[in-house]
Formats: structure tokens, C-alpha cells, sequence
């Protein structure tokens, strides 16, 4: 007889061994990611345990009243194929009911993502790289107060789709590099890079146009000590993307951004990097 599964959300310890599962995936997490995922929703973490055993999780984290974001779910390899992974996507999106659900999907999963109605918004490109010698651009600077992080926080709301003050409050936190781009004081773009498994990923990366973005990403790279920097860009920002390239980059494996429900109204302009793939 099967054992019958248990699902409930998951302690800040078992957030922790989930995104550990992602490092195993490939998905090339950083050392604080729990601690900032867990700030975004401390409840927004679901786990399918059996006998004890924890066997599958998913991140079902809601942003303000009415988004959420559905990431990180992951199924152990030896439970796989046992219903476990429905189970805790199911109460997933039962958490994330009578919101507009993002996620971030692979290709070989969109089409069956779109047969439970979620809809393609755009088209995200890894890339990848060392940037080698770059000269700063002298427009940005360190994000080390109070004002320029309540400022981050309220630009932060045109190009994400709800307001995530806690979880910005601990990824803009050191050992993360945040820098920001002020035009006559009132902040023009911000972007964050943090080490990972890999190199470094860098995200996000909004700015009001591909001057501050350049700057940014430019200014940030200083901080990787010459290691490999990942960042996830929309397929529209071309020039931007022209700009990695011409540094060394390269395109690697795509995602697709979805929406179930009204499709969030985001300056997509001033999106050069998403912040997780795991969180939107």
C-alpha cells in the first residue's frame, strides 16, 4: 500500500534544502537566495512530504492582493513519476486563486502550461560571459541608504508586476552589489548582482533606457572579479542585448515569460534583466 503524502508549507529550513534541489537541477541559485525568497512569502513555499520524507516543493508567492508567481518545483528524481509533483502544484495554484500567476517556463513545458491557461508574454535569453576589461562609466553609484533603497522600492513598481518591499530590503542587503543611476537626484535605473554557484547572476536590471542599463551592468561587472556573469534578458531589448554580445556574451537557453489572467500593464521597456527566474 502507498504511503499517503502530506502537503504543507515548508519551515525556512526546508526552503533552504528546496533551493539546494535547484542548485542540483542546474539552475545555478545563490548562497542567499532562501533568505531573500523566504522575505518575498515566508508562507509562499509548499512542500509534499511522505513518511517524513520531503519529496517535491514549489513556490507559490504572492505579490500585494493580486499577483503571484509560481517557481522552484521541483519533484526528487527517485519520487518522480508518483503524482507527488501534481499534488504541490496543485495546492500551488490553489494559493495563488483569483490572482494574475506568472511563471517562467522551459519550452518542451509551455505547451502544456498554456493548456491550463497560461498565456506567453515575451521571450527571456540567457546570457552568459566574462566581461573582461570594461571602463566604469562614472553614472552610478553604490546603494548604501535609506532613501535611495525607499527609492529603488517605489521605481521597482513600473517594471514588476507587485510591490515586493521585503524581498528588496534583502537582496539590495550586502554581500549583493546594488548600484543605482541618478539623473538630477531622482533615480534612472538599479541593478543587483549577487555570487552563485556559477560566476555571478545578475538581475534585476531596470532602467528608464539602454544608457543607464549599459552603465549599470558595465559598473556591476567590476564586482565579479573577472568570474562569469548570467543574466536573463527579454527577447525585445535588442540593442541592449547587441551591447552583451559585442562584450563577449553569448545566448544560451530561453524561458518564456506566461500570465494567467489580465497580463500585468509593466514599462516591459525598461526590464534588461528579471530579477529570478524563480520568483519573476
Amino acid at each position: 500500500m502507498m504511503p499517503s503524502p502530506t502537503v504543507r508549507t515548508l519551515t525556512p529550513d526546508e526552503i533552504t534544502e528546496l533551493v539546494s534541489w535547484a542548485g542540483n537541477e542546474g539552475w545555478n541559485p545563490g548562497p542567499g537566495d532562501a533568505k531573500a525568497f523566504a522575505a518575498a512569502d515566508p508562507d509562499g513555499f509548499i512542500g509534499c512530504f511522505v513518511n517524513g520524507t520531503f519529496v517535491a516543493g514549489i513556490s507559490a508567492v504572492r505579490y500585494g492582493t493580486d499577483f503571484g508567481f509560481i517557481g522552484l518545483y521541483i519533484c526528487r528524481p527517485e519520487h518522480r513519476g508518483k503524482g507527488y509533483g501534481r499534488l504541490v502544484w496543485d495546492a500551488g495554484m490553489a494559493a495563488l486563486a483569483g490572482r494574475t500567476i506568472g511563471l517562467d517556463g522551459v519550452p518542451q513545458q509551455q505547451a502544456n502550461y498554456a493548456s491550463m491557461g497560461f498565456v506567453p508574454a515575451y521571450e527571456t535569453v540567457r546570457w552568459s560571459g566574462k566581461p573582461g576589461s570594461i571602463a566604469l562609466s562614472g553614472q552610478t553609484q553604490t546603494v548604501a541608504n535609506a532613501k535611495l533603497r525607499n527609492d529603488i522600492v517605489a521605481f521597482d513598481r513600473s517594471y514588476f508586476p507587485g510591490p515586493r518591499t521585503s524581498f528588496l530590503n534583502v537582496w539590495l542587503e550586502r554581500p549583493h552589489r546594488a548600484r543605482a543611476v541618478l539623473r538630477q537626484e531622482k533615480l534612472a535605473g538599479y541593478g543587483v548582482l549577487r555570487k552563485c554557484l556559477d560566476g555571478y547572476k545578475l538581475g534585476p536590471l531596470f532602467a528608464q533606457d539602454v544608457e543607464a542599463a549599459t552603465a549599470l551592468f558595465n559598473d556591476l561587472s567590476h564586482d565579479c572579479g573577472g568570474d562569469a556573469i548570467h543574466i536573463d534578458v527579454p527577447g525585445p531589448q535588442v540593442e541592449f542585448a547587441r551591447h552583451l554580445r559585442q562584450l563577449g556574451f553569448s545566448a544560451g537557453f530561453t524561458t518564456g515569460r506566461m500570465y494567467r489572467g489580465p497580463v500585468p500593464d509593466l514599462d516591459m521597456s525598461g526590464v534588461f534583466g528579471i530579477s529570478t527566474l524563480e520568483l519573476g
